[in-house]
């Protein structure tokens, strides 16, 4: 590529060129796989332009490279018509291209105001002046609805926040191209129809959006044009209005999906866990993140709790599983034994999985394999060791039939680093790890973030035959879709309590919302959640 002329406003072709950005040609090598394959991706001054593909089909990869973080083999970048060089990011922020990551680039020790404006401090004589840069984002974030609070640590906030924060931080450089990687991923419903109607603002005001998703809902709702990608090849580029939901899904996985899950009525059995009166302090704020629940969830049955992101559903799985200490009083039993102050391997090893909210930070070890990640709770079992040392046909045997079965794609099999597969595929490979193992207890959070309408079909089946087989499901999950298709019981948290409990086949979404905001809440007996 050439290097000049990468100052945006300096030809007079911009004006004449259709297109703000023109990829060309792109193509990608990792070892092992090709993640672009000469794709060709154009986008118009002002549209909301969506880019679809499975897992694995490229498109953070193609994201990445317009963002400098990858350099192609092959292929060209033209803003406004010129073509133009992208060596890292900060030349792409030259260019007024800015990207809210899928996997969030945050200092976590760092306060939200320090992260938002890391790299572009303001100063005078060498002094920060941090006052103007607050009132700033104090006032894009009263804007645009993302209410942050800029002196919270990034450590202490939730997924949902931090995503907020990148988005403040892409605002804040005022940047006119503006790279959306799966920014609904980790967003509750009202939340996610908030960004929606930013983003179409952004675009009336002259702004262009790159919108990765797998949400066909929102792409439908919000994009102007989408361009398909399938295993790192380029399919078509269609115009929403012409076409329908069923063809894009069927264009973007090669074949018909349902959207519906097929599941027979539960058939509750015993009582395989049972919490009594859990209470988790906050760290962020002097009430309790978590106060008081108490329920249960049977063997043979779906239990979902439904919340809006923040009100206390992650303190709550972090306690349940062993990761933040309860407060005294709380009572947690598993198929009949207390298990409150077990150890998180002795309650992994006597039968609860854990599908975690953050899959980078509880759900892997990035800098492990495939292979190594698969067994991480269970290299110490006589079939995957020996004498003390570890039987690495046996984990390579089994790490390559989860793979098949799940369909996990990775550029080199078991032997792939963790850290350079999709968000997707890293989402499917704790999956399978966590299903496969034998388990009394599902707790999966999130389970589908990032993933494809392909496979959340699949993990949908996978979860349904889990609780078929026998095993209690706890459900922890912000899309109310997922909520209401996948249940066989609700729960509604709200700031820490559970505050309803509704049967899918008779509540509707608009229901669930009141009591989600704190607009409603059931006058819950002891127990009531606990049937």
């Amino acid at each position: 590529m050439s290097n000049s002329n990468t100052v945006p406003g300096m030809n007079p072709s911009a004006q004449t060129s259709p297109y703000v950005i023109e990829m060309r040609n792109i193509t990608k090598v990792f070892p092992g796989i090709i993640a672009n394959d000469n794709i060709t991706l154009q986008l118009k001054r002002g549209e909301i332009h969506a880019l679809l593909g499975e897992n694995g089909a490229g498109k953070s990869t193609l994201m990445s490279v317009l963002f400098g973080l990858y350099q192609p083999e092959k292929g060209e970048i033209y803003k406004d018509g010129v073509k133009v060089t992208i060596n890292d990011p900060n030349d792409a922020n030259a260019l007024g291209i800015g990207m809210v990551h899928q996997h969030f680039k945050l200092v976590e020790v760092f306060s939200v105001l320090d992260n938002i404006i890391l790299g572009i401090e303001p100063n005078t004589l060498g002094f920060l002046q941090k006052k103007e840069a607050k009132k700033k984002v104090l006032q894009l974030s009263e804007n645009y609805g993302l209410n942050v609070d800029p002196d919270a640590l990034v450590e202490d906030i939730t997924v949902g926040m931090q995503q907020r924060t990148e988005i403040l931080k892409m605002l804040y450089r005022e940047n006119e191209i503006l790279i959306f990687d799966e920014p609904t991923a980790v967003l509750t419903p009202q939340e996610i129809t908030e960004l929606m109607h930013i983003m179409k603002g952004l675009a009336a005001e002259g702004k262009s959006i790159l919108f990765i998703s797998h949400k066909l809902n929102e792409i439908m709702e919000v994009a102007d044009r989408c361009t398909v990608l399938r295993k790192g090849k380029y399919v078509g580029t269609v115009n929403i209005a012409d076409v329908t939901k069923e063809e894009l899904s069927s264009m973007m996985v090669g074949r018909n999906v349902k959207f519906a899950v097929d599941k027979e009525d539960a058939k509750p059995g015993k009582t395989m866990l049972e919490i009594e009166h859990m209470s988790v302090k906050s760290r962020l704020h002097k009430k309790n993140a978590v106060n008081n629940v108490s329920l249960k969830v049977h063997a043979g049955e779906i239990v979902c709790i439904a919340g809006i992101d923040g009100n206390g559903q992650s303190e709550f799985v972090a306690a349940l599983t062993g990761l933040e200490k309860c407060e005294p009083g709380t009572k947690i039993i598993m198929d009949g034994e207390d298990i409150t102050k077990k150890s998180i391997r002795y309650k992994n090893t006597h039968g609860m999985s854990h599908i975690p909210e953050d899959r980078h930070k509880h759900g892997l070890v990035l800098d492990y394999s495939l292979e190594e990640n698969i067994v991480l709770q269970r290299y110490f079992e006589s079939d995957f060791q020996k004498a003390g040392f570890i039987r690495f046909d046996k984990v390579r045997e089994y790490a390559d039939y989860l793979i098949e079965k799940f369909d996990v794609r990775s550029g080199q099999g078991p032997v792939t680093l963790a850290r350079s597969m999709s968000g997707g595929n890293q989402q499917k490979a704790i999956i399978a790890r966590e299903l496969d193992r034998e388990h009394k207890l599902l707790v999966a959070v999130q389970p589908t973030r990032g993933l494809d309408v392909g496979a959340i079909e699949f993990i949908h089946e996978q979860i349904v035959a889990t609780r078929d087989a026998g095993s209690a499901v706890l459900l922890i999950s912000l899309e109310l879709d997922e909520v209401m298709n996948l249940s066989d019981r609700i729960l509604v948290m709200y700031e820490g309590e559970i505050v309803g409990e509704f049967d899918p086949k008779t509540t509707t979404v608009e229901e669930l919302g009141l009591y989600m905001a704190g607009a409603k809440r059931q006058k819950l007996t002891e127990g009531d959640a606990r049937q």
